[in-house]
């Protein structure tokens, strides 16, 4: 297409029109959200108090509200939003377990840092599911307790792990009620 002379023209008196009509031209193609601006001033203030604020540390494995159960109970656990089809495979032991973590042995502490530990580097492995032993037995090095202490903090602590879908009783080939089936989130989920 050819721009005629008469077409610059006309292009030419509606631009006259609109600046003698006081019309400014728009320095961003964006339309306004209603949302006041950010001074960039408190943008700055922000930051900074971000930056001076010690860090929130927080342990994704808890010691709080720790409920006691009982060397041959059945555990099992998933997330509202798990398939049912998928915790029933995992129940099942249908889903290959791909590595495992024997708890034997462990104090409560070493117990907490091997198993974060554990599933720290399964994820990053891209592993889905483990197989964690922890044991009926009760108590542990002598703390006198009159419950399995390492299997019911492992219920507690896999419960607030965030990329924990579900676990369960692992079969009695694998260990039964000493045992866990644990399946993880990994970076597609």
């Amino acid at each position: 297409m050819t721009h005629s002379s008469s077409d610059d023209d006309d292009h030419n008196a509606f631009r006259q029109a609109l600046e003698a009509a006081g019309v400014q031209r728009l320095r961003l193609n964006r339309a306004a959200t209603g949302r006041p601006r950010r001074d960039a001033l408190n943008a700055d203030a922000r930051r900074e108090a971000a930056e001076q604020a010690p860090p929130v540390v927080q342990s994704r494995l808890s010691d709080g509200g720790v409920e006691a159960v009982t060397p041959h109970q059945r555990l099992e656990f998933s997330i509202p939003d798990l398939p049912p089809r998928t915790f029933a495979q995992l129940k099942r032991g249908h889903i290959a377990w791909e590595g495992g973590l024997d708890l034997h042995g462990y104090t409560l502490d070493e117990a907490r840092a091997e198993l974060e530990s554990f599933i720290d580097d399964a994820i990053a492995s891209r592993v889905r599911c483990v197989l964690v032993v922890h044991g009926k037995a009760r108590g542990y090095r002598g703390s006198g307790a009159d419950y399995p202490v390492i299997k019911s903090h492992v219920n507690t602590w896999l419960k607030n792990w965030s990329r924990v879908l579900a676990f369960c009783s692992a079969s009695e080939i694998d260990g039964g009620t000493g045992a866990l089936y644990v399946l993880l989130r990994t970076r597609g989920d």
